[in-house]
């Protein structure tokens, strides 16, 4: 399941703390959730027309609202759904009725791996019907558009079943010298290709019929029903018409000379495929993967540290080097395999079928034809190593996009490991891999804890109610091998080896010294820096930031420390002892992420945060959802009464941010406003 899609959950549930805890988990496992919860029909009504749910998770403890009459007012509704079934326990005669009453699945909540994977299968199912709809919909209004488009079409075209004319429009008839679709009824097309032609355009039929590999075009003599002949290049296509599978067959008088059509498929620098022509290789790749051929890859390879090649030897000569390298690529293609350049130095390779050490074999051969080359671009002679990143092509992968983005993502990574590095996407080797990939950034996370390897940035948070001084977010990096790192990609290892808490002090010490150098220059500053659930457990953070402050002796600086909602309410106590904690030290605090659970001013009976950060997932297009602007405003509004400062992240526009203005929300931060920059 894609992690940037939120589920609109409907909770059936009459307990609220129990959906809140249910909320918490998705949340933690990085699924966003937006949630409403009903415990009669009335509740129900509303919270369908408002929410619009994609979940509804039905409790049959519960006694203010049976079932069916919860399917009847989503079946009114006329949305698609997936229902689920929540249960504390499986019970064979709950679940069968769950399911006689149309629920796709059941959820334990004694089980969270359980209820999740439930989650997730029926959302992705969800997504699948919708797509299909709008897909059908789509080759509905395609087909109809090629059916007058191709009466409109100079090109002799025709539809041909079991070698039987059905269709063929004006130009086709033209061609042929026959004045009406009846007078083809009932001709078999081989009566337009001469006898000389008639076996290798039957063989090519047959080929089309099994499904084989077969040209896609035909050079010979066409028939017309007065007996004369006239050149032709016919090309074919698999279509349908009518619903039933058939071949179209396109009829063209003029010749295209293969020569030039072949040149103007190739990159003009490396010889190879062009982009065009590469993502048309693929293409057919994963149709063919898609039809059960095995044993396909696609790789991409790109020379190291490419743009310090180019600074040594001038920008003048990289044709040249890249010339030199796409050589070294064609030597080793089988006849089967395909080359092409998909970017300005990405280099895309589709080895067809060969056993997985087959192509571990032909990768290591690459690599050691490039290393041991000596390259020459004009005056200077050089060496260089390539990354390869792939991934094995099969039947679940067999989609262009996903294909190109999970060998895109396995480039990163050989990169990110070192020079002349492979990675190949393969999920039988995925735990293996992970594990290395792991104890590698481990490596790397502890010696940037005691160097110089974690970097900090900032990003200005900027009032919309003319507040003095300066605000800013503190984001953190590290450095990597190819460049700096996100959090999020080292963060989740960090966690796993209990070095959260050493990083939130690293943080806040940098942030303190950061602090102390705009006191000097008179600068008012207030920095929010994310705090992780480590730190909250831990019990002497408090007494060290007492310290480092006092150190600091700060008169117009402040610190303002934020967690998300959902890890305050997984954590409510340490929560609410640390803050209250924090709060005697002078400090603020922030939550994240606010408005995101079924009722989230009630945490502040229990957290004294000075500001919301509103859920992010309200920016999303914000000028085009009028249900996310009356939910800031209702938030806005509740915390202007609260005597609480609200921030809107992730703000990418100027609409968004005047409406944001007019929703009253007195802060806002996002890329549109300011991108990031390295706080010195």
């Amino acid at each position: 399941m894609k992690k940037d899609y939120v589920i609109k959950i409907l909770f059936i549930e009459s307990s609220l703390e129990e959906a809140e805890q249910i909320i918490s988990l998705l949340r933690n496992t990085g699924i966003a959730v937006r949630p409403a919860r009903a415990t009669n029909v009335e509740q129900m009504q509303a919270a369908v027309n408002e929410l619009e749910p994609d979940v509804v998770m039905f409790d049959p403890a519960i006694t203010s609202i049976s079932l069916e009459d919860a399917v009847k007012v989503l079946d009114a509704y006329g949305r698609d759904y997936s229902l689920l079934g929540l249960v504390n326990s499986i019970d064979n005669q709950i679940v069968a009725d769950l399911f006689v009453h149309g629920a796709r699945g059941v959820a334990s909540r004694s089980q969270p791996k359980q209820l999740i994977a439930v989650l997730q299968r029926e959302f992705d199912s969800l997504q699948t019907r919708r797509q299909v709809r709008r897909l059908e919909t789509a080759l509905r209004e395609s087909e109809r558009r090629c059916d007058a488009l191709l009466d409109s079409s100079t090109d002799a075209i025709a539809y041909v079943h079991e070698g039987m004319h059905v269709r063929a429009n004006h130009a086709y008839l033209e061609t042929f010298g026959y004045e009406s679709f009846d007078d083809l009824l009932g001709l078999p097309v081989l009566d337009m290709i001469d006898s000389a032609n008639a076996d290798e355009f039957k063989s090519l039929l047959r080929g089309h019929a099994r499904q084989e590999k077969t040209p896609s075009q035909l050079t010979l003599h066409a028939r017309r029903a007065d007996g004369s002949q006239f050149d032709a290049t016919v090309e074919f296509a698999p279509a349908t018409f009518e619903g039933e599978p058939c071949l179209q067959i396109v009829f063209r008088r003029q010749l295209v000379d293969q020569a030039v059509l072949e040149q103007l498929q190739r990159d003009p620098v490396t010889g190879l495929f062009n982009r065009a022509r590469m993502l048309e290789a693929i293409d057919d790749a994963v149709t063919a993967a898609a039809k059960g051929k095995k044993g396909q890859s696609l790789l991409l390879i790109e020379p190291d540290n490419w743009a310090s090649l180019v600074g040594g030897i001038g920008l003048g000569k990289a044709d040249e080097l890249l010339s030199g390298f796409a050589d070294r690529i064609r030597m080793l293609l089988g006849a089967d395999d395909v080359a092409g350049m998909l970017a300005e130095h990405t280099l895309g390779v589709v080895l067809d079928s060969r056993p997985d050490e087959a192509i571990k074999e032909w990768i290591a051969k690459l690599q050691h034809s490039v290393s041991n080359e000596i390259f020459d671009a004009g005056s200077r002679s050089i060496t260089v190593t390539a990354s390869v990143g792939g991934s094995l092509l099969g039947e679940k992968n067999a989609n262009t996009e996903l294909l190109l983005n999970q060998a895109s993502q396995a480039l990163r990574t050989a990169q990110s490991l070192g020079g002349s590095q492979v990675e190949l996407h393969d999920p039988a080797a995925r735990e293996k891999a992970d594990e290395e990939r792991e104890r590698y950034w481990l490596e790397l996370l502890r010696k940037a804890l005691t160097g110089e390897g974690l970097v900090l940035y900032h990003q200005q948070t900027i009032s919309l109610q003319d507040a003095e001084g300066d605000y800013s977010e503190i984001l953190l990096r590290m450095n990597g091998p190819q460049g700096e790192v996100l959090p999020g990609f080292f963060m989740p290892i960090a966690e796993k080896h209990n070095l959260t808490g050493a990083i939130d002090r690293w943080v806040l010490d940098q942030t303190i010294k950061a602090l102390q150098e705009r006191e000097s220059q008179g600068q008012a500053t207030t920095f929010f820096v994310k705090l992780t659930a480590a730190s909250l457990e831990d019990d002497t953070l408090l007494s060290w930031l007492g310290t480092r402050l006092k150190q600091a002796a700060l008169k117009r600086g402040q610190l303002v420390l934020e967690m998300t909602e959902s890890k305050v309410m997984t954590l409510l106590r340490p929560a609410q002892e640390f803050v209250n904690g924090w709060k005697k030290l002078g400090g603020r605090f922030a939550l994240e992420q606010f408005g995101s659970g079924l009722n989230s001013f009630q945490l502040l009976n229990h957290i004294d945060a000075d500001y919301l950060k509103i859920d992010r997932s309200y920016m999303a297009d914000l000028p085009q959802h009028p249900e996310s602007q009356k939910k800031v405003t209702e938030i806005c509004q509740q915390a202007r009464e609260l005597k609480r400062q609200t921030i809107a992240e992730w703000v990418e526009d100027a609409t968004s941010t005047s409406l944001l203005f007019a929703c009253g929300v007195d802060f806002v931060q996002g890329n549109f406003l300011q991108q990031p920059q390295r706080l010195e």
